[in-house]
């Protein structure tokens, strides 16, 4: 029996997330992965039962990932101001620190896989978040509505402007950098809708 090598497994991720990243879900294959990742397609079987578990797996292991980046060190009994900042801090933080991940995931979101995957996310998001969610409600410091309506309010603009710095530039090939001062105006913006 082969020993399991960690190296050439985080290999072949690294590898993976890349090629999506890059090129899209539609035109990954095991065989031109091998071949990145400068071994045979038999070794990527060794470890993954095919293409859809490998991934699979991938996608597993970023959420867990990023989940944990959003939440680290979140106090769910914080005013919402100071825990949505925290959020919005923690996911630019995840994002900029890995960019080919956030783009893999990005990609991945629409396929099935992502799809079954963002059930996990979401339980993971309830348990982090509920607590929180509760006491903004009990404090009179955000109103009823629902999940869309406030991720939609609460998140897209923070994602727009990640998306913005991640291809370095915004609206008719304008240059943009996402600063510290951007992040805030922005954020500014979004509680005073909620408010």
């Amino acid at each position: 029996m082969r020993y399991r090598d960690e190296n050439k497994i985080q290999n072949i991720k690294e590898k993976a997330i890349e090629m999506i990243a890059k090129e899209g879900y539609e035109n990954f294959g095991i065989n031109r992965l091998a071949k990145a990742a400068g071994v045979s397609p038999a070794t990527i079987y060794i470890y993954y039962k095919d293409k859809e578990d490998l991934i699979s797996n991938i996608v597993s292991e970023a959420s867990d990932a990023m989940v944990k980046a959003i939440f680290h060190d979140f106090d769910p009994e914080s005013s919402f101001e100071e825990g949505l900042w925290k959020q919005w801090k923690n996911r630019a933080a995840y994002c900029l620190k890995e960019p080919m991940m956030n783009t893999f995931m990005e990609r991945m979101r629409n396929t099935d896989i992502g799809n079954c995957q963002q059930v996990q996310i979401n339980d993971q998001m309830k348990k982090h978040s509920s607590t929180f969610m509760t006491k903004a409600h009990e404090r009179g410091e955000l109103t009823c509505m629902s999940l869309e309506v406030y991720w939609a309010v609460a998140f897209s603009p923070l994602y727009t402007l990640i998306r913005f710095h991640q291809q370095g530039k915004s609206f008719g090939g304008r240059k943009f950098q996402l600063t510290d001062e951007i992040l805030r105006e922005a954020f500014e913006k979004v509680i005073k809708s909620f408010k």
